[in-house]
């Protein structure tokens, strides 16, 4: 298994035309969640991935299992709550660019998951173990599962890539802080944004940035996304290394973005790219989720990646 991860999945309702909620006379359904998003995105470049997670014994969980199963991702350890339901969101893409989301989520099936949940042969049988902030802001027993799973995969020489993915609406801020840097402080690869690193260590400077994360001895690469600026990445003692972004001429839904990044960048990794190019695909792969409505849909596969790599070559398939 190249990447497991951990977390939860919704049924993402999207009205059928841009514009506000209220004004909306159907809604789309689809299967949104920032850890299989980038399962999905490793699948469609070749990879073999695995999700861990829980989902409710109902159709949104029929739906999102058989969504994400047919992605290719291995769903053989998401179990089936007979007590609590999947959970939701509503999004509205009400411009270009501008999305609002509002969550249903609390109590989910997801959200009880515990460390005794935890495929421990699973975990190790990876190459990396991907996880975000996400899953230890649903509960208690969620951030208990998620410190654990990082346990098992260092007393297994699986490396840890964490991306916190700050969600503010899901705890509060002295919780997240404290909890999102702790799990930084024990991963091997930092994935982090610039609103982040304001929010965690006060500063969007990519070398103060990168210093207070290489205080921990356990992490060795630090990426920092810039969205529309690109990426920058740092190892331990060295400067930080600029990579240029990929523009795009319109962006029709931002959502998905990092988690195409990360997608990309683990592809990159995995086939074992110097650093620099698999930060590169990263910004390839986040820049072409955003030109596509929906959180994974964009996601491209091998043969679309290598395209949009070499856009400016004069040859054109007919």
């Amino acid at each position: 298994m190249d990447v497991v991860a951990i977390g939860e999945t919704l049924l993402s309702l999207t009205p059928a035309h841009n514009g506000l909620l209220r004004h909306a006379e159907s809604l789309k359904p689809k299967v949104a969640g920032a850890e299989t998003n980038t399962l999905i995105g490793l699948c469609r470049l070749g990879h073999r991935t695995g999700w861990i997670s829980a989902v409710g014994n109902d159709e949104i969980g029929e739906r999102i299992v058989a969504t994400v199963r047919g992605e290719g991702v291995d769903t053989t350890h998401v179990k089936k709550n007979e007590m609590h339901n999947s959970g939701i969101f509503f999004k509205e893409i009400i411009g270009s660019g501008e999305v609002r989301v509002q969550y249903f989520r609390a109590g989910s099936a997801a959200s009880h998951m515990e460390p005794a949940d935890l495929p421990a042969s699973f975990i190790r049988s990876a190459k990396y173990l991907y996880l975000t902030g996400i899953t230890p802001a649903l509960s208690e027993t969620c951030k208990h599962t998620i410190f654990e799973a990082i346990k098992i995969a260092r007393d297994s020489g699986v490396s840890v890539v964490f991306d916190p993915n700050i969600r503010r609406k899901l705890w509060s801020e002295e919780e997240a802080r404290s909890t999102l840097t702790a799990l930084c402080e024990l991963s091997d690869i930092v994935l982090i944004g610039g609103t982040e690193g304001m929010f965690l260590f006060g500063t969007q400077d990519t070398d103060e940035v990168a210093h207070r994360l290489f205080e921990s001895k356990q992490t060795r690469l630090v990426v920092i996304k810039k969205g529309a600026k690109g990426a920058a990445y740092a190892k331990p003692g060295s400067e930080i290394v600029q990579v240029d972004p990929f523009p795009v001429s319109s962006v029709v839904d931002p959502v998905g973005a990092g988690d195409g990044f990360a997608a990309g960048f683990l592809s990159g990794l995995i086939e074992g790219l110097k650093t620099k190019e698999a930060v590169k695909r990263g910004c390839a792969v986040g820049a072409m989720v955003t030109m596509v409505s929906g959180d994974y849909e964009g996601l491209p596969d091998e043969r679309r990646l290598e395209s949009f790599l070499n856009r400016d070559r004069e040859d054109i398939e007919r």
